[in-house]
């Protein structure tokens, strides 16, 4: 389930277990892939509001939060995902391990059409 809470901003339900770490791609800041107990990751993407900001009804400007688009979700394995990075140098191009005592060599495609 997804929804603006009020008091914390976007609220989006990723994973049906722990959320063990998020990381954005160095490229592009609004993508970014979080790992999950349950052995999957998912990518995700960033949409800025219409506006950034409005006025509260007391007249103050306050921050308007965004909304974030799940792109696409894996389940890798059994075991948590523990450890995620993307690589600097070739977007798309990442490494994640688990609790499984695997490291997994990923590609993410399409990123730029995003």
């Amino acid at each position: 389930s997804s929804g603006i809470n009020a008091e914390y901003g976007v609220v989006e339900k990723a994973h049906k277990a722990t959320i063990w770490g998020v990381r954005h791609l160095p490229q592009n800041r609004d993508i970014y892939m979080t790992l999950g107990g349950n052995g999957s990751i998912c990518l995700w993407k960033y949409n800025y509001p219409k506006e950034r900001t409005k006025l509260d009804s007391n007249g103050v400007e306050m921050g308007v939060a965004g909304t974030v688009e799940q792109i696409q979700n894996v389940v890798l394995g059994t075991q948590p995902i523990s450890g995620f990075d993307w690589s600097p140098d070739k977007e798309g191009l990442c490494v994640c391990s688990g609790f499984d005592q695997t490291i997994r060599i990923c590609i993410v495609t399409r990123l730029k059409s995003l």
